[in-house]
């Protein structure tokens, strides 16, 4: 059995790389694909107080249980399914059960920092950065925090200028450089990401590459 296409995709916050994955997934309806995410992967701080939670900067890659995720990624790369986490925004924890997710032709992992940490993007053989202006991504990060989170402005607004942004342009901007391939103004770029599933069809397609 060949082993499964994995496709890294990274971008800032609200970029659009869930919007992306979807877009993506549909488009390859007719293959096996899997998806995780790493949002579904961040430590779980169910022994924190919750104030302490809340103060918790989720934008640092010392955030999430890493390990985990990559474990995961190389069971679904050897065609094993996983179990899932699934995490409560609200909460700052995990709660109890998980998500089982089969192994697939392609396997989609998408997060802010899948291209900054090197232990990901090692297991990539695609690696895709979805880009989107600043201030698009800020308005569609204070609308889902407030509305889908439960944050509440002041929070959300302290929240970005002392966690998002510096962990941004230390991090996840940073790590455009990996990318094999860039697709700008997000989830809305019908072209760039009709472009990505016919590379995505042309590689599952292909005999497998040499190792040099």
């Amino acid at each position: 059995m060949s082993s499964p296409l994995v496709v890294g995709i990274a971008g800032g916050t609200a970029s659009g790389k869930t919007t992306v994955c979807r877009k993506i997934r549909e488009a390859l309806a007719d293959c096996r694909v899997a998806f995780i995410d790493q949002d579904s992967y961040y430590a779980d701080l169910k022994d924190m107080p919750l104030e302490e939670r809340r103060q918790v900067n989720f934008d640092h890659p010392d955030a999430f249980d890493t390990e985990l995720l990559v474990r995961h990624l190389k069971e679904l790369k050897q065609g094993r399914a996983i179990e899932k986490p699934i995490y409560d925004f609200i909460t700052c924890s995990r709660k109890s059960g998980s998500v089982r997710v089969e192994p697939g032709d392609i396997i989609l992992i998408e997060g802010i920092l899948v291209l900054h940490m090197k232990d990901i993007r090692d297991e990539t053989e695609v690696k895709v950065y979805v880009d989107a202006d600043d201030d698009l991504r800020i308005l569609r990060r204070l609308t889902r925090d407030i509305k889908d989170r439960g944050g509440d402005f002041d929070h959300v607004v302290n929240q970005y200028l002392r966690h998002v942004r510096p962990m941004h342009m230390g991090f996840v901007e940073p790590s455009k450089h990996h990318a094999d391939i860039i697709v700008p103004h997000g989830g809305n770029n019908e072209i760039a990401i009709q472009m990505l599933v016919g590379a995505l069809r042309a590689r599952l397609a292909a005999p497998p590459m040499p190792k040099w």
